[in-house]
């Protein structure tokens, strides 16, 4: 399927106010009182994020619910064949899974994920507006999806580069520039998103990005951009990479989520900046492996509706730079839960940041990733 729309973010998540001080009263799930699984595998990235979801709200949900245990699995860069493993082997156990937005339409799509209805799952927001109406059509990006939040992939880069000659980075385009800023990069080991700086740094306009690489010759006129750089790049697989490989000096540049670099530059006091130009838009949130047990589902929804909350939405915020899905979650983060930093300049969503940002097509890349992912790999190989 071909599909010419591009998402936008809904701009009541742009701009952020004062953190409330009163927490919010949860309202009791649909499944209260139902048989429910004492233990739920959930499956994430790792990492800072992970931190900020154990922080916000796994482990406020486990205080209230003492006799519950949770087991993580940091396997969400692998969902879909990992999902698509397990349904073969008829052997499930993953219990909810964190996923991106394409990669929740791939499993949908292939009936891996249940279909959900989000008023039935997520709790409406303080003043009664409906989950459907809170989230925003933006965030509602496939019947098995329930976001949480808004998020972007860009570079940061080490602002201490001699051979650079006081120079400093401003472009997307910088990357491509190994005369102007030498040294080694770090990609991402996939498609997703190099592709698209790449055309965008060949003069391919935003609006025209995926009609390009729909075609053949648009996908080897994104390879031929990045055959630039390939002998000088180091391909990342895990999102803690980047930040690691830039702290140790290995690369200059790096491609990775920006709540990573934020942990790097403001919570560890590396020597990075983050560049915010052309900065990819991205929404990540849950889903529901097809298939769970009646008390393993019931605990899930129950977990569910706690977690995707305003407050506890608005709470994950204050532990990293990712907008919230919800808008009635915005005006409630304000500052850092540990260091005091006001978040909002560190928020992709900040109108300063996301000047010149590239909104991906997820519907999209729900259609070519496999396709893609094969060419991508068979380049690398070359």
């Amino acid at each position: 399927m071909t599909t010419k729309k591009i998402l936008t973010l809904s701009t009541a998540l742009v701009g952020f106010a004062g953190m409330a001080t009163a927490q919010m009263e949860a309202t009791e799930s649909p499944v209260a009182g139902m048989e429910m699984a004492d233990e739920m595998t959930i499956v994430s990235w790792g990492g800072a994020y992970q931190e900020s979801q154990l922080k916000a709200y796994v482990e406020p949900y486990l205080e209230m619910n003492p006799d519950v245990s949770v087991t993580w699995d940091e396997s969400s860069a692998e969902a879909v064949a990992g999902l698509r493993a397990q349904t073969e082997a008829n052997n499930l156990t993953w219990d909810l899974v964190d996923v991106t937005a394409a990669d929740a339409m791939r499993l949908c799509d292939e009936g891996l994920a249940m279909e959900v209805d989000i008023d039935e799952v997520a709790a409406p927001a303080p003043d009664g507006t409906s989950a459907t109406d809170d989230f925003t059509e933006d965030m509602l990006v496939s019947d098995c999806f329930i976001p949480q939040i808004a998020y972007s992939y860009t570079f940061g880069y080490r602002n201490d580069v001699a051979e650079w000659n006081g120079n400093t980075p401003s472009s997307i385009c910088d990357v491509f520039d190994l005369e102007a800023f030498p040294g080694q990069r770090a990609l991402e080991r996939r498609p997703h998103n190099n592709m698209e700086w790449a055309l965008l740094c060949d003069g391919v306009a935003m609006e025209d990005v995926y009609d390009t690489l729909e075609t053949e010759e648009g996908q080897d006129r994104a390879l031929a951009v990045l055959d630039r750089i390939k002998d000088q790049t180091v391909w990342w697989t895990a999102g803690a990479d980047t930040p690691q490989l830039l702290a140790d000096g290995e690369v200059v540049f790096g491609s990775t989520y920006n709540g990573r670099l934020f942990s790097a530059i403001v919570e560890q006091d590396q020597p990075i900046e983050m560049m915010w130009d052309t900065q990819s838009f991205d929404l990540d949130g849950w889903i529901i492996p097809a298939g769970l047990d009646e008390p393993t589902l019931n605990r899930v929804l129950d977990f569910l509706w706690f977690a995707t909350d305003t407050q506890r939405l608005a709470d994950q915020a204050a532990y990293i730079s990712y907008g919230p899905a919800r808008q009635s979650s915005a005006p409630l983060v304000g500052t850092h839960a540990e260091l005091g930093v006001e978040m909002a300049p560190h928020m992709p969503t900040n109108p300063e940041n996301a000047q010149g940002a590239f909104v991906q097509n997820y519907e999209w890349w729900a259609d070519y990733r496999d396709e893609l992912d094969a060419k991508f790999q068979a380049w690398l190989a070359q």
